[in-house]
């Protein structure tokens, strides 16, 4: 989603193919996809990310999602 992380690639490549292996042995539909990962990203901003930040925090996690899917071809 983002070009630079302060994470290895590889580390990133590993937990989404994890991610993915749950979604498809649940045989998750896109829109179930969606969800439960709209649910993992608000539980984890609301648990990790002090109350000031959360919304910030969301909103750039928004527009970087919006950048990453205008990018793709």
């Amino acid at each position: 989603m983002i070009k630079q992380s302060k994470f290895k690639d590889n580390q990133v490549n590993v937990i989404l193919n994890d991610i993915v292996t749950v979604l498809e042995r649940h045989q998750a539909t896109t829109d179930l996809s969606l969800i439960v990962l709209g649910n993992m990203v608000t539980r984890l901003l609301n648990n990790n990310v002090g109350k000031q930040q959360r919304k910030v925090l969301a909103q750039a996690f928004s527009d970087a999602l919006t950048q990453s899917i205008a990018m793709e071809k």
